[in-house]
């Protein structure tokens, strides 16, 4: 028998997709819900969130310090998505770090910085490194890269300079600018 018969395919898992959904729809909804992008001097929420494979992300990333996801108000992803937003638009006005989140929608407590990618590391060694945008500050050019890894199945950001939400799957991206955030839903699309 084939290792690959048995092998769970987390990147198109109904389950796995859905948690990555709400991630998207709860940055989305936060950056939506600032109101001050364009004042002079104001950092909005930022976030970025790893949605991670396996026991443990400590060969590729350290602990934040004193950074940490509140466990004790919200400890799942989709368990009870309002608890999940207002956890999370709290955590990106706060606090400093990825957020790990395990395949099965657990919250880590311990917020993270993931180590820049070495020989080795990638999923798929002829990839090669992918390019940044220049609209990438240093949070979307680790997300970037920290997707390309075995056991991330995929990262998403919010940005606090523009309020853009991007997700980060092998290497590549979707982005969305604020303005294009919950398509015709958005009320700021058809004012």
């Amino acid at each position: 028998m084939d290792d690959s018969e048995l092998r769970i395919a987390y990147e198109t898992h109904d389950g796995v997709r859905e948690l990555i959904d709400c991630i998207r729809y709860t940055l989305e909804g936060i950056s939506l819900d600032f109101d001050r992008w364009d004042d002079r001097y104001v950092k909005g929420p930022g976030m970025y969130v790893a949605v991670v494979t396996g026991p443990t992300v400590a060969d590729f990333a350290d602990p934040m310090g004193h950074n940490k996801w509140p466990t004790d108000r919200c400890r799942a992803v989709c368990l009870d998505l309002e608890t999940f937003f207002r956890t999370a638009q709290d955590v990106a006005m706060t606090r400093d770090g990825a957020i790990v989140v395990s395949v099965d929608g657990v919250v880590q407590e311990q917020m993270v910085r993931f180590r820049d990618l070495v020989f080795g590391d990638l999923e798929d060694e002829d990839s090669g490194r992918t390019e940044y945008e220049d609209w990438m500050g240093s949070r979307h050019m680790s997300a970037l890269d920290t997707s390309q890894r075995a056991n991330v199945i995929a990262t998403v950001t919010l940005s606090e300079e523009t309020g853009r939400v991007t997700i980060f799957k092998r290497g590549s991206f979707d982005t969305a600018e604020r303005s294009e955030l919950g398509g015709e839903w958005n009320p700021r699309t058809y004012s």
